[in-house]
């Protein structure tokens, strides 16, 4: 195991990032997008993105994007590289704000929380079709890990707070059992060569209607793409 350092709040420090993991020539086998904030107060990441939408889901699209050409060289016909990105339950209430990815009108943590991880939802549909019409053997899937006892609520008022203190041995997955259906997607031989699923508990279901619309998913990559400062390649397929 080697560590490397990269702050998905930070363009600047993710480009760095995979500039050295490139250094190292190494093949890139399964790429986990499992970085996030929850309900933090209204803030701006370094780059001046609102801090849901910058870390939960544009640093993992500029973080994906930059090591994609890694992914398909490392990727083969009968051993897939892999991307599984975690979003959460709470896309299923998000709603996307196109002309206000930033929250500046009107900023609600729920909102803003739920709406990055509705992003991260289209994000991976469109990816995988991008992948397919380019014959990568890359696949993208999508997981909900469920609700996790982790530190991810220390920014929930104190009732919820004591709330969970007292019902976490019941209703909570351990940090062990929350990562359970990521581990499945990153090595199960089920889900080789399979990609754009969203997966609960180890099994593929259906998420929100939104998220199968493709012309918003076109529409958010290509608005992510000019945000983040890369071209969007994809502007030359369907």
């Amino acid at each position: 195991v080697e560590f490397l350092y990269c702050d998905l709040a930070s363009m600047k420090s993710i480009r760095q990032f995979v500039q050295r993991f490139r250094a190292k020539s190494c093949p890139l086998h399964v790429l986990v997008n499992n970085a996030g904030v929850m309900l933090v107060p209204e803030s701006k990441t370094e780059d001046g993105f609102e801090e849901h939408f910058g870390l939960n889901y544009l640093g993992h699209f500029l973080l994906t994007n930059l090591l994609l050409d890694t992914l398909k060289q490392s990727g083969t016909h009968s051993h897939h590289a892999r991307i599984i990105t975690v979003s959460s339950a709470t896309h299923y209430v998000g709603k996307l704000h196109l002309n206000d990815l930033q929250s500046r009108c009107s900023y609600s943590p729920h909102g803003a929380y739920a709406q990055s991880k509705l992003a991260l939802v289209l994000f991976t549909y469109r990816l995988q079709h991008l992948l397919t019409a380019n014959g990568s053997h890359v696949t993208a899937n999508v997981v909900d890990p469920g609700v996790v006892n982790t530190d991810l609520y220390k920014h929930v008022v104190w009732v919820v707070k004591v709330a969970k203190w007292m019902t976490a041995w019941l209703f909570f997955k351990t940090p062990e059992e929350g990562a359970s259906t990521t581990i499945y997607a990153a090595v199960s031989p089920e889900m080789e060569g399979a990609g754009g699923c969203y997966l609960y508990n180890e099994e593929r279901t259906k998420s929100a209607d939104l998220a199968y619309d493709e012309e918003l998913q076109r529409k958010l990559w290509t608005e992510s793409c000019k945000m983040v400062g890369i071209a969007d390649e994809s502007s030359r397929l369907p």
